[in-house]
Order: structure tokens, then C-alpha cells, then sequence
């Protein structure tokens, strides 16, 4: 396939059968930094009863935690690309070996031509009608991943699974998910109105509580549960996922630049710059409070740097934040600086970034 742009969200699928999601908007020249999502039955199977995808003509598994990451590192090297600016090679595809890409917004607008097909469908179609009347953002801002970007959703079971594009939009549609939450003829509510969004849900993060959690979900407006009871007999997830524009990307890939690790850091810090929270990577301007443990030179931070889903629009400026995680230098051309990085490492569920509030 020729050489081609994709940015977060976007889609990759092999020849193997392996799908990638592609992961933020900073990539190497000739590939893409990615997160493995599936993969066909032929090269992998789980027993977990949330992983089969079975609306395709073949039968594909979801990879949960690390299992995605364990069978490329164990069967599939070519999916290591190297990433001049760690010095280490991280999961990703080169271009060269992409042999399929799906984007949310073409197949979102494929599923509105076609007409629904399923319940699921009919539903989605409901949940945009309500968030495009509300909001006043067009259709065409709007994008579907996960399952229903691959064709593969269950109409009982899968989710609806929105990108919304642009900074502008997705303020506008907090705020309108914000009004929509609170009336309750609308059909939507907030996915974390209550504790009891996490019950039978295994939790393994150390330092971030169940309580914490909540908290910040609810406050983020982008997790809703659609009442489609009268229709297919659901209720469904219905999610609005932050994505930028095309002219709001700026890569910060340079092979140039060297980021070294220095160690595991406890910091205190204020929020000074919350723009690029919603998007991953998010992207927190702070200064520096107080080093709680760890090297001392985490005072000279000046930014949090976090590949975590978890940790996407969790603080806003001028809060408190109590983050804790790998602290790095960034050796650039132009100038060092030191940032806290929150990312997939074997220390994942010691991580944290929490808005420090009185309870």
C-alpha cells in the first residue's frame, strides 16, 4: 500500500490478520506507533468470554492488557519499529506492511448511507441524531471505532463507540453532554453518575483509587449510557472520543531529539496549561510543587507527558495534581527539559494522575 496518513484512532490491518490502532500523532518517517487491539483466529484465541468479534467472515479476538504485546514481541518482530528518540524498539507497523487502514470518519458516513442494519445501528444512528441537534456540530465531525469501525460489532453486546474531531468540537460537546446528563427526558446519563459503574470490574491500579476514579470519569462528560430499552431492550455505553483535526496535528517525532530516563518520581504540581489533555498523548504544562519521592531534579518538570487512556482530560488548569511515574530529560536541538511520562511499563498500575480536592 503507498505511503499514507493516519493519526490517532485510525486503523491498521496486516496480513497476518493483526489489527492495530494507530496511537497519537507522532511516528517515525516510515511507519506508525500502535496499539495491537485484535487478531484473527488463526494466530490467536482466548478464553476470555469479552474477546470474540464474530460479525466478519472470520473469527477475530480482542487482546486485553498485555496479551497483544506478548505474541508481537514472541511472533512477530516486524511490529517492533524503532523509535530513535527512546532508542528502544515499541509495538507499531512500518508502512510497507499496512495492508488495510479504516478511519472512523469514512465509516461513519459508509454506516449513515447505508442504513441500519442491526439494533445496535439503528441505535447509534438515534445517539448521533440527539448529539448533532444538541450541539449544533455536523455529522461529518464525528467518526466510530472499536467493533463497528471493523464490522465485527455484536448488536447485543458491543458498544457505540464515537471520535468526535477538533478542540472546538469537543468543548462544545462536553458541554452539551453536560446539559444532556442532566435532563432526563434526553435518553442519555452519565456513565459515572455513581460508584457502581465499576462494580464486578477487576481493579489493579495501586496509588488511584475506585472513589478517585469515578470522580474523574464523571467530570470528563465524554462516557454516557443511552436508554435504548424500548427499542432493542438496552442500555447501551455510548462514548465521544477526542481527536484532532488534521490541522491541529503537530508531530513531535524528531530523531534528533534523545529522551533519557532518570528514574521513578512522586510529584506535587500545578496545572498551567491544559489544552492538549483530551487527546492522547495528553499533554499537561505544570509547575512544580513538591517532590514526594524520587530524584530531586523532578522539580525542574515542566511537563506530565501520558500515553494512558485512564489519564486523558483528567486534570484542568489551575488544579493540584499529584502525579507519579517515569521522570525524563528531553534533550532536544532547541533546548532540554524535564517531563513525568505515564505510558505502558512494568511498573503500569503504579502510575497515577489525580486532582488533589477535599473529599
Amino acid at each position: 500500500m503507498a505511503n499514507i496518513n493516519l493519526r490517532d484512532r485510525d486503523a491498521i490491518q496486516t496480513r497476518e490478520g493483526l489489527i492495530f490502532r494507530v496511537f497519537g500523532y507522532s511516528h517515525p518517517k516510515d511507519g506508525y506507533v500502535c496499539d495491537a487491539e485484535y487478531a484473527t483466529s488463526k494466530i490467536f484465541q482466548s478464553t476470555d468470554p469479552r474477546a470474540p468479534r464474530t460479525g466478519r467472515s472470520e473469527l477475530f479476538y480482542k487482546f486485553y492488557n498485555d496479551e497483544g504485546m506478548r505474541l508481537i514481541a514472541k511472533k512477530y518482530p516486524q511490529y517492533l519499529i524503532n523509535h530513535e528518540m527512546l532508542g528502544l524498539k515499541i509495538v507499531g507497523v512500518p508502512q510497507n506492511l499496512i495492508v488495510e487502514a479504516r478511519q472512523p470518519q469514512p465509516r461513519l458516513q459508509e454506516l449513515l448511507n447505508t442504513g441500519p442494519t442491526d439494533s445496535l445501528l439503528a441505535a447509534m444512528e438515534r445517539v448521533l441524531k440527539i448529539a448533532t441537534e444538541n450541539s449544533g456540530i455536523s455529522e461529518f465531525s464525528f467518526g466510530v471505532f472499536g467493533s463497528m469501525l471493523h464490522g465485527f460489532h455484536h448488536p447485543k453486546f458491543s458498544d457505540i463507540d464515537f471520535t468526535i474531531y477538533g478542540k472546538t468540537e469537543n468543548a462544545k460537546m462536553r458541554q452539551t453532554m453536560s446539559k444532556l446528563y442532566s435532563d432526563g427526558s434526553s435518553g442519555l446519563r452519565n456513565e459515572f453518575e455513581s460508584e457502581d459503574a465499576m462494580k464486578g470490574k477487576d481493579w489493579r491500579f495501586k496509588n488511584f483509587d475506585v472513589k478517585d476514579f469515578v470522580w474523574h470519569q464523571r467530570r470528563k462528560m465524554i462516557y454516557g449510557l443511552y436508554d435504548d430499552t424500548a427499542n432493542s431492550g438496552r442500555v447501551i455505553k455510548a462514548e465521544f472520543e477526542p481527536v484532532k483535526t488534521w490541522n491541529e496535528i503537530k508531530s513531535e517525532y524528531d530523531p534528533q531529539t534523545k529522551i533519557k530516563q532518570k528514574g521513578w518520581v512522586k510529584l506535587k504540581a500545578k496545572v498551567t496549561e491544559d489544552h492538549e489533555a483530551p487527546f492522547i498523548p495528553s499533554i499537561y504544562g505544570i509547575e512544580s510543587l513538591e517532590v514526594l519521592s524520587g530524584p530531586k531534579e523532578a522539580f525542574k518538570a515542566t511537563r506530565i507527558f501520558s500515553y494512558m487512556e485512564e489519564f486523558r482530560q483528567q486534570a484542568q488548569k489551575d488544579e493540584t495534581v499529584i502525579v507519579e511515574g517515569n521522570l525524563e530529560e528531553v534533550e532536544s536541538p532547541i533546548g532540554n527539559f524535564w517531563q513525568v511520562t505515564l505510558t505502558y511499563c512494568p511498573r503500569y498500575y503504579e502510575q497515577v494522575l489525580k486532582v488533589q480536592r477535599s473529599v
